[in-house]
Protein backbone atom coordinates (compact mmCIF):
# COMPACT_ATOMS: atom_id res chain seq x y z
CA UNK A 1 0.00 0.00 0.00
CA UNK A 2 1.01 3.52 -0.76
CA UNK A 3 3.25 5.25 2.16
CA UNK A 4 0.91 8.33 3.10
CA UNK A 5 3.93 10.56 3.93
CA UNK A 6 3.08 14.32 3.66
CA UNK A 7 4.94 17.59 4.59
CA UNK A 8 2.48 18.17 7.65
CA UNK A 9 3.02 14.52 9.34
CA UNK A 10 6.73 14.83 9.31
CA UNK A 11 6.73 18.29 10.90
CA UNK A 12 3.76 16.66 13.64
CA UNK A 13 6.77 13.75 14.15
CA UNK A 14 9.08 16.66 14.50
CA UNK A 15 6.92 17.72 17.13
CA UNK A 16 7.24 14.79 19.24
CA UNK A 17 10.82 14.80 19.20
CA UNK A 18 11.98 15.67 22.62
CA UNK A 19 14.38 18.46 22.09
CA UNK A 20 11.48 20.36 20.06
CA UNK A 21 8.56 19.68 22.00
CA UNK A 22 7.01 21.60 24.33
CA UNK A 23 4.48 21.92 27.45
CA UNK A 24 0.69 21.79 27.69
CA UNK A 25 -1.29 23.46 30.87
CA UNK A 26 -4.60 21.84 31.83
CA UNK A 27 -6.84 23.38 34.94
CA UNK A 28 -10.52 22.16 35.42
CA UNK A 29 -13.09 24.95 37.09
CA UNK A 30 -16.52 24.62 38.72
CA UNK A 31 -19.11 26.85 38.67
CA UNK A 32 -20.73 27.32 41.50
CA UNK A 33 -23.67 25.04 40.52
CA UNK A 34 -20.85 22.21 39.67
CA UNK A 35 -20.61 22.32 36.01
CA UNK A 36 -17.16 21.45 34.87
CA UNK A 37 -15.26 23.52 32.52
CA UNK A 38 -11.82 22.32 31.37
CA UNK A 39 -8.83 23.73 29.85
CA UNK A 40 -6.06 23.94 28.42
CA UNK A 41 -2.65 25.44 26.47
CA UNK A 42 -1.02 23.67 23.74
CA UNK A 43 2.57 24.70 23.10
CA UNK A 44 5.54 24.15 20.38
CA UNK A 45 8.17 26.61 19.61
CA UNK A 46 9.30 25.27 16.23
CA UNK A 47 7.08 26.66 13.98
CA UNK A 48 3.11 27.36 13.25
CA UNK A 49 1.55 24.34 13.93
CA UNK A 50 -1.02 25.31 11.16
CA UNK A 51 -3.92 24.22 13.79
CA UNK A 52 -6.79 23.22 12.77
CA UNK A 53 -10.29 22.40 13.81
CA UNK A 54 -12.53 19.34 12.42
CA UNK A 55 -15.91 18.78 12.82
CA UNK A 56 -16.45 15.23 12.82
CA UNK A 57 -20.70 13.76 12.29
CA UNK A 58 -21.70 10.52 13.55
CA UNK A 59 -20.81 7.23 11.01
CA UNK A 60 -17.72 8.86 9.72
CA UNK A 61 -15.17 6.17 9.07
CA UNK A 62 -11.21 6.51 9.49
CA UNK A 63 -8.37 4.69 9.77
CA UNK A 64 -5.32 4.54 12.42
CA UNK A 65 -1.94 5.59 11.03
CA UNK A 66 0.70 3.01 11.78
CA UNK A 67 4.49 3.44 12.40
CA UNK A 68 5.85 2.56 8.93
CA UNK A 69 3.45 6.02 7.68
CA UNK A 70 0.77 4.05 6.36
CA UNK A 71 -3.23 4.43 7.20
CA UNK A 72 -3.67 0.57 7.40
CA UNK A 73 -4.66 -0.08 11.26
CA UNK A 74 -7.93 0.10 13.09
CA UNK A 75 -10.71 1.39 11.10
CA UNK A 76 -13.08 2.89 13.64
CA UNK A 77 -16.54 4.55 12.51
CA UNK A 78 -17.98 7.95 15.07
CA UNK A 79 -20.93 6.89 16.73
CA UNK A 80 -20.84 10.13 18.07
CA UNK A 81 -20.34 13.47 16.00
CA UNK A 82 -17.66 15.93 18.14
CA UNK A 83 -15.28 19.30 17.28
CA UNK A 84 -12.01 18.91 17.89
CA UNK A 85 -8.88 21.02 17.66
CA UNK A 86 -6.52 19.22 15.55
CA UNK A 87 -2.38 19.92 14.67
CA UNK A 88 -0.89 19.83 10.89
CA UNK A 89 -3.37 17.54 9.71
CA UNK A 90 -7.45 16.98 10.14
CA UNK A 91 -6.46 13.38 12.25
CA UNK A 92 -4.81 14.49 14.66
CA UNK A 93 -7.11 15.77 17.23
CA UNK A 94 -5.51 17.19 19.97
CA UNK A 95 -8.71 18.59 21.98
CA UNK A 96 -12.00 18.00 21.61
CA UNK A 97 -15.76 17.30 23.08
CA UNK A 98 -18.32 15.15 21.50
CA UNK A 99 -22.23 15.50 21.62
CA UNK A 100 -22.44 13.36 24.60
CA UNK A 101 -20.65 15.85 27.03
CA UNK A 102 -17.27 13.71 26.73
CA UNK A 103 -13.92 15.60 26.20
CA UNK A 104 -10.67 14.14 25.67
CA UNK A 105 -6.78 15.56 25.01
CA UNK A 106 -3.60 14.79 24.70
CA UNK A 107 -0.58 16.22 26.31
CA UNK A 108 3.42 15.49 26.05
CA UNK A 109 4.76 13.20 28.17
CA UNK A 110 8.48 12.24 26.96
CA UNK A 111 10.78 10.07 28.92
CA UNK A 112 7.92 8.31 31.17
CA UNK A 113 5.63 6.44 29.06
CA UNK A 114 6.70 3.16 27.19
CA UNK A 115 4.16 1.80 24.61
CA UNK A 116 3.66 -1.38 22.60
CA UNK A 117 5.78 -1.90 20.02
CA UNK A 118 3.74 -2.44 16.31
CA UNK A 119 2.84 -6.15 16.20
CA UNK A 120 1.68 -6.83 12.71
CA UNK A 121 -0.80 -9.49 13.63
CA UNK A 122 -2.66 -6.90 15.78
CA UNK A 123 -2.79 -4.31 13.04
CA UNK A 124 -6.40 -4.41 13.01
CA UNK A 125 -6.56 -3.21 16.61
CA UNK A 126 -3.83 -0.64 16.25
CA UNK A 127 -4.60 2.75 16.77
CA UNK A 128 -2.05 5.69 16.90
CA UNK A 129 -0.62 7.87 19.67
CA UNK A 130 -2.09 11.24 17.92
CA UNK A 131 -4.88 9.48 16.77
CA UNK A 132 -6.44 7.68 20.28
CA UNK A 133 -8.58 11.33 20.96
CA UNK A 134 -10.52 10.80 17.73
CA UNK A 135 -11.21 6.91 18.32
CA UNK A 136 -12.67 7.98 22.22
CA UNK A 137 -14.77 10.68 21.17
CA UNK A 138 -16.46 8.92 18.35
CA UNK A 139 -17.03 5.91 20.83
CA UNK A 140 -17.61 7.08 24.16
CA UNK A 141 -20.01 9.11 26.25
CA UNK A 142 -18.16 8.29 30.23
CA UNK A 143 -15.25 7.36 31.54
CA UNK A 144 -16.46 3.75 32.12
CA UNK A 145 -16.48 3.55 28.58
CA UNK A 146 -13.05 4.78 27.62
CA UNK A 147 -11.31 2.40 30.12
CA UNK A 148 -12.96 -0.18 28.02
CA UNK A 149 -11.84 1.26 24.81
CA UNK A 150 -8.75 1.75 25.81
CA UNK A 151 -8.69 -1.65 26.37
CA UNK A 152 -9.68 -3.52 23.49
CA UNK A 153 -7.01 -1.51 21.02
CA UNK A 154 -3.42 -1.42 21.02
CA UNK A 155 -2.03 2.18 21.24
CA UNK A 156 1.77 2.57 19.33
CA UNK A 157 3.61 5.53 18.69
CA UNK A 158 2.71 6.79 15.56
CA UNK A 159 7.12 7.67 14.75
CA UNK A 160 9.17 5.45 16.84
CA UNK A 161 11.71 8.67 17.09
CA UNK A 162 8.46 10.59 18.93
CA UNK A 163 8.00 11.20 22.64
CA UNK A 164 5.04 9.41 24.23
CA UNK A 165 2.15 11.20 25.39
CA UNK A 166 -0.47 11.12 28.47
CA UNK A 167 -4.40 11.48 27.93
CA UNK A 168 -7.04 13.73 30.18
CA UNK A 169 -10.43 12.80 29.74
CA UNK A 170 -13.64 14.37 31.52
CA UNK A 171 -17.13 13.27 31.13
CA UNK A 172 -20.17 15.61 31.68
CA UNK A 173 -20.74 14.79 35.32
CA UNK A 174 -17.16 16.12 35.86
CA UNK A 175 -15.40 12.89 36.56
CA UNK A 176 -12.04 12.76 34.87
CA UNK A 177 -9.42 10.29 34.41
CA UNK A 178 -5.14 10.54 33.53
CA UNK A 179 -4.37 8.47 30.96
CA UNK A 180 -0.57 6.90 30.88
CA UNK A 181 1.19 4.17 28.46
CA UNK A 182 3.58 2.76 31.59
CA UNK A 183 5.79 -0.77 30.64
CA UNK A 184 3.62 -1.07 27.96
CA UNK A 185 0.68 -1.05 30.24
CA UNK A 186 -2.45 1.37 30.34
CA UNK A 187 -2.65 3.23 33.53
CA UNK A 188 -5.49 5.29 34.79
CA UNK A 189 -5.72 7.37 38.21
CA UNK A 190 -8.67 9.34 38.90
CA UNK A 191 -8.04 13.23 38.47
CA UNK A 192 -9.68 14.88 41.12
CA UNK A 193 -7.56 17.84 41.13
CA UNK A 194 -8.00 18.20 37.43
CA UNK A 195 -4.63 19.86 36.47
CA UNK A 196 -2.46 18.14 34.02
CA UNK A 197 0.88 18.92 32.70
CA UNK A 198 4.16 16.94 31.30
CA UNK A 199 6.66 14.54 32.79
CA UNK A 200 7.45 13.13 35.14
CA UNK A 201 3.77 10.85 35.75
CA UNK A 202 0.80 11.92 37.45
CA UNK A 203 1.22 11.00 40.68
CA UNK A 204 4.56 12.14 40.98
CA UNK A 205 3.07 15.26 40.37
CA UNK A 206 0.28 14.84 43.11
CA UNK A 207 3.47 13.72 45.29
CA UNK A 208 5.36 17.23 45.11
CA UNK A 209 2.71 19.21 45.81
CA UNK A 210 3.33 18.69 49.32
CA UNK A 211 6.48 20.12 49.12
CA UNK A 212 4.46 23.19 48.98
CA UNK A 213 2.29 22.80 51.82
CA UNK A 214 3.50 26.12 53.38
CA UNK A 215 1.76 28.00 50.43
CA UNK A 216 -1.71 30.23 50.92
CA UNK A 217 -4.03 32.48 49.72
CA UNK A 218 -4.17 36.39 51.02
CA UNK A 219 -1.20 38.34 52.92
CA UNK A 220 1.43 37.05 55.02
CA UNK A 221 1.20 38.49 58.77
CA UNK A 222 3.52 41.05 59.81
CA UNK A 223 6.73 39.81 61.71
CA UNK A 224 9.69 41.00 63.30
CA UNK A 225 13.39 40.58 63.26
CA UNK A 226 14.45 41.59 66.91
CA UNK A 227 13.06 45.21 66.45
CA UNK A 228 13.32 45.41 63.01
CA UNK A 229 9.26 45.15 61.63
CA UNK A 230 8.84 42.54 58.41
CA UNK A 231 5.75 43.48 56.10
CA UNK A 232 4.85 42.20 53.03
CA UNK A 233 5.13 44.32 49.58
CA UNK A 234 2.01 43.09 48.35
CA UNK A 235 -1.24 41.30 47.94
CA UNK A 236 -0.87 37.38 47.28
CA UNK A 237 2.29 37.12 49.61
CA UNK A 238 1.35 33.92 50.79
CA UNK A 239 2.42 32.09 47.77
CA UNK A 240 5.79 33.54 47.84
CA UNK A 241 7.83 31.01 46.85
CA UNK A 242 6.00 29.37 44.42
CA UNK A 243 7.96 28.31 41.30
CA UNK A 244 7.61 30.65 38.31
CA UNK A 245 9.73 28.75 35.42
CA UNK A 246 8.17 27.05 32.69
CA UNK A 247 9.14 23.27 33.41
CA UNK A 248 6.40 20.69 34.41
CA UNK A 249 6.30 20.21 37.86
CA UNK A 250 6.47 24.27 38.31
CA UNK A 251 3.65 24.71 35.91
CA UNK A 252 1.73 21.78 37.67
CA UNK A 253 1.83 23.36 41.27
CA UNK A 254 0.92 26.98 39.90
CA UNK A 255 -1.91 25.19 38.41
CA UNK A 256 -3.09 23.69 41.24
CA UNK A 257 -2.93 26.81 43.41
CA UNK A 258 -4.12 29.37 40.62
CA UNK A 259 -7.41 26.99 39.87
CA UNK A 260 -7.82 25.58 43.67
CA UNK A 261 -8.25 29.44 44.89
CA UNK A 262 -10.46 30.62 41.84
CA UNK A 263 -13.49 31.82 42.94
CA UNK A 264 -16.96 29.37 41.99
CA UNK A 265 -19.23 31.43 39.51
CA UNK A 266 -22.37 31.52 38.77
CA UNK A 267 -22.05 30.32 35.02
CA UNK A 268 -20.14 28.21 32.33
CA UNK A 269 -19.66 31.46 30.26
CA UNK A 270 -18.10 33.34 32.76
CA UNK A 271 -16.26 30.36 34.03
CA UNK A 272 -14.39 30.07 30.43
CA UNK A 273 -13.23 33.20 30.51
CA UNK A 274 -12.05 32.56 33.76
CA UNK A 275 -10.09 29.94 32.51
CA UNK A 276 -8.98 31.59 29.99
CA UNK A 277 -7.58 34.29 32.34
CA UNK A 278 -5.91 32.05 34.91
CA UNK A 279 -3.97 30.20 31.75
CA UNK A 280 -2.67 33.89 30.72
CA UNK A 281 -0.16 33.03 33.56
CA UNK A 282 1.11 30.02 31.26
CA UNK A 283 1.91 31.76 27.87
CA UNK A 284 5.42 30.79 26.88
CA UNK A 285 7.21 33.50 25.05
CA UNK A 286 9.04 32.23 22.28
CA UNK A 287 12.55 33.51 23.06
CA UNK A 288 13.32 31.68 26.06
CA UNK A 289 12.64 28.23 24.29
CA UNK A 290 15.94 28.90 22.63
CA UNK A 291 19.61 29.67 23.67
CA UNK A 292 22.14 32.53 23.04
CA UNK A 293 23.05 32.38 19.35
CA UNK A 294 19.84 30.12 18.31
CA UNK A 295 17.41 31.41 15.80
CA UNK A 296 14.00 32.04 16.93
CA UNK A 297 11.37 31.05 14.61
CA UNK A 298 8.87 34.19 13.38
CA UNK A 299 5.56 33.08 15.42
CA UNK A 300 3.95 35.12 18.41
CA UNK A 301 4.30 33.19 20.91
CA UNK A 302 5.03 29.12 21.66
CA UNK A 303 1.74 29.11 22.99
CA UNK A 304 -0.15 28.32 19.71
CA UNK A 305 -3.60 28.07 21.18
CA UNK A 306 -5.68 27.72 24.05
CA UNK A 307 -8.83 26.08 24.67
CA UNK A 308 -11.37 25.66 27.33
CA UNK A 309 -14.82 23.21 26.98
CA UNK A 310 -18.12 23.32 28.61
CA UNK A 311 -19.49 20.19 29.34
CA UNK A 312 -22.72 20.35 30.39
CA UNK A 313 -23.42 22.74 27.61
CA UNK A 314 -21.35 20.93 24.71
CA UNK A 315 -19.31 23.95 23.77
CA UNK A 316 -15.87 24.48 23.12
CA UNK A 317 -14.27 27.99 22.80
CA UNK A 318 -10.63 28.64 21.71
CA UNK A 319 -7.91 31.64 20.93
CA UNK A 320 -4.38 31.68 19.21
CA UNK A 321 -1.14 32.94 18.66
CA UNK A 322 -2.43 34.82 16.02
CA UNK A 323 -5.55 36.12 17.61
CA UNK A 324 -6.94 36.50 21.11
CA UNK A 325 -10.30 36.58 20.31
CA UNK A 326 -12.25 33.91 22.14
CA UNK A 327 -14.70 31.54 19.36
CA UNK A 328 -16.92 29.17 19.95
CA UNK A 329 -18.69 26.10 18.60
CA UNK A 330 -21.91 24.78 20.40
CA UNK A 331 -22.18 21.95 19.61
CA UNK A 332 -25.87 21.69 20.29
CA UNK A 333 -25.76 23.94 16.53
CA UNK A 334 -24.60 21.11 14.74
CA UNK A 335 -26.46 18.45 13.24
CA UNK A 336 -23.85 15.33 13.60
CA UNK A 337 -26.48 13.21 11.49
CA UNK A 338 -26.37 15.41 8.40
CA UNK A 339 -23.42 17.83 9.09
CA UNK A 340 -20.59 16.66 6.84
CA UNK A 341 -17.49 16.15 8.05
CA UNK A 342 -15.05 19.44 7.58
CA UNK A 343 -11.53 21.03 8.76
CA UNK A 344 -10.75 24.33 8.04
CA UNK A 345 -7.42 26.04 9.85
CA UNK A 346 -8.19 28.02 13.48
CA UNK A 347 -7.68 31.49 12.18
CA UNK A 348 -8.78 32.47 8.75
CA UNK A 349 -6.22 35.69 8.67
CA UNK A 350 -3.77 35.14 10.93
CA UNK A 351 -3.35 38.52 12.33
CA UNK A 352 -4.70 40.37 15.71
CA UNK A 353 -7.68 42.43 15.50
CA UNK A 354 -7.13 45.72 16.81
CA UNK A 355 -9.65 48.03 17.92
CA UNK A 356 -8.76 51.85 17.11
CA UNK A 357 -10.71 54.35 19.38
CA UNK A 358 -12.32 57.25 17.46
CA UNK A 359 -15.45 58.26 19.73
CA UNK A 360 -13.57 61.13 21.21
Amino acid sequence: MKRIITLAFMVLVAYLMPQKAEACTGITLHTSNGEPVTARTIEWAGSDLESRYSIVPRGYRQSSFLPDGTKRGKEFVAKYGYVGLAVQQAEFVTEGVNEAGLAAGLFYFPDYGEYESFDESKREATVSDLQLVSYILGECKTIDEVKEAVGKVHVVAIDPRGSTVHWRFTEESGRQVVLEIIGRKPVFYENELGVLTNSPSFDWHLTNLNNFVNLATGPVKQNKIGDLQLSAFGGGSGLHGIPGDMTPPSRFIRAAFFQATAPKLDCAEKTVTQAFHILNNFDIPTGIQFGAGQEVPDIPSATQWTVATDLKHHRIYYRTMHNATIRCFDLNNIDFGKVKFQSYPLDKEKSQPIEMMTDF
